[in-house]
């Protein structure tokens, strides 16, 4: 949902509203689960004005630094900041007027704290004022000119020096909201025809893939209760037809897949799009394999799931060897930023070397339950390098007698800009996906 689509909600109370979100991603929690607590009617309008002050955030400290000696009080501080980042020139239309965003806040601040609404209006009132010196100054504080923490950027700067910059700006742009349309159901041509019907456009890219022209909520798009289409970013559709790709390896129908880390399930519907497979499903955390369950059930798909840890096959694998094994890695989710902006202000550069050993682990354990011949998918949502092409490379290195090997298929790093290699893999996509790294190793026989 973008600004301009919001309810009809008072302004102040969405404001209030995103101001505990953001005051709660900077205490370390997800917006996902800041976003649980609010109320649903003002859900989907805060979920729009979080994302945008989140996006612009580093802009809006760097502002509020140069209005204010100290920091006022967290939960005030959550509202000024918000106020700021949605007052920041972006190069876009504004989201609200300012005279009504400053009125609106002030409003709510005398909701939060009576005594400091006058703070609160000075410091925007100023704001407004002095805002061309101010957005000057900002411009020498790296946090502010790429609204990503410092270890961030030099993180990028160090695996991506020609596209670093590039990547951070990205981050701070709205995606496009990316369809995926049953195989067994129709195509991406039959389905733009759906949804001209109901009012929407977009474009197709390839067979099943679709890209609407302005995003919208999930309750509009023809069949989607009844599993014809699911929401599924273009990067994302790259996995399943890639584990499953005609050639050396290929599972058969019928084949025993293992997709091992499979919330909230949109990988392992797409494989039962698209082939009929004994799928195993697991994951570590029961309410997000609830997800899976219930995204197989609006599909009308079947698959067996279990809660467990991959790292730990003697507890869950019976035996038989798979023929295939979808991994999705645990990772920083640093190439999906864009869709989830709070997470550049949650992780910490500990994160990297800890997730690693996590994805060292899960590829180590799971190996050996692969059949000779068969495939594995390694994949992460991350333009880190530690955690794509650094890990497969020290993993292949780890197989005795290079029992390992890496099919000339996979895509490698895939980065969310519009000149990333995406027209060469299979399928191709237009439109810039987010960020992923895909390997396909397979054990040889």
């Amino acid at each position: 949902m973008t600004l301009s689509s919001t309810p009809s909600l008072p302004l102040a109370r969405l404001l209030g509203h995103t101001a505990d979100a953001v005051q709660a991603v900077r205490a370390g929690q997800s917006l996902t689960d800041a976003l649980a607590r609010c109320p649903s009617e003002a859900r989907p309008g805060t979920q729009a004005l979080s994302f945008h002050v989140l996006r612009w955030l580093g802009s809006a400290m760097a502002a509020r630094a140069q209005l204010a000696d100290k920091p006022p009080p967290a939960a005030l501080d959550a509202l000024l900041l918000s106020a700021l980042a949605l007052l920041w020139p972006t190069g876009d239309e504004p989201p609200y007027a300012a005279h009504t965003l400053v009125d609106q806040a002030v409003t709510a601040a005398r909701k939060r704290d009576a005594r400091r609404a006058s703070f609160v209006n000075a410091v925007l009132r100023r704001f407004m004022r002095e805002r061309e010196a101010i957005v000057e100054a900002a411009e020498r504080d790296p946090v502010a000119v790429h609204n990503h923490p410092v270890w961030w950027a030099e993180r990028l700067g160090r695996d991506w020096p020609e596209e670093w910059q590039a990547l951070l700006a990205a981050n701070n742009r709205r995606p496009p909201m990316t369809l995926r349309i049953n195989a067994r159901r129709g195509d991406a041509a039959t389905y733009l025809r759906r949804l001209h019907d109901a009012g929407l456009s977009g474009q197709a890219f390839g067979s099943h893939t679709l890209v609407l022209d302005a995003p919208c909520p999930v309750t509009r798009l023809p069949g989607f209760a009844e599993g014809d289409v699911s929401v599924q970013d273009a990067g994302a559709q790259i996995a399943a037809p890639l584990l499953l790709a005609p050639g050396e390896g290929a599972p058969r129908p019928g084949a025993r897949v293992l997709d091992a880390c499979a919330a909230p399930g949109g990988k392992t519907g797409h494989l039962l799009e698209l082939a009929d497979l004994d799928v195993l499903a697991l994951d570590s955390d029961p309410a997000r394999l609830l997800r899976v369950d219930e995204t197989l059930s609006r599909l009308q798909l079947k698959a067996q799931t279990a809660c467990a840890d991959a790292a730990d096959p003697a507890a869950w694998w019976d035996g038989r060897p798979f023929d295939a094994i979808l991994l999705d890695a645990p990772c920083t989710a640093s190439g999906i930023v864009r869709r989830h902006p709070d997470v550049r202000w949650l992780r910490r550069p500990t994160d990297i070397p800890a997730l690693a050993q996590t994805q060292a682990r899960l590829l180590d354990a799971l190996w050996p339950t692969l059949a000779p011949g068969g495939r594995l998918l390694y994949c992460t949502c991350s333009v880190f390098k530690a955690e794509g092409q650094d890990q497969i490379d020290a993993f292949l290195q780890r197989q005795p007698g290079a029992g390992a090997v890496k099919q000339p298929a996979s895509p490698g790093h895939l980065l969310p800009l519009p000149d990333n290699g995406m027209e060469a893999a299979a399928p191709p996509f237009g439109a810039s996906p987010d960020g992923f790294y895909y390997a396909l190793l397979q054990k040889k026989t």
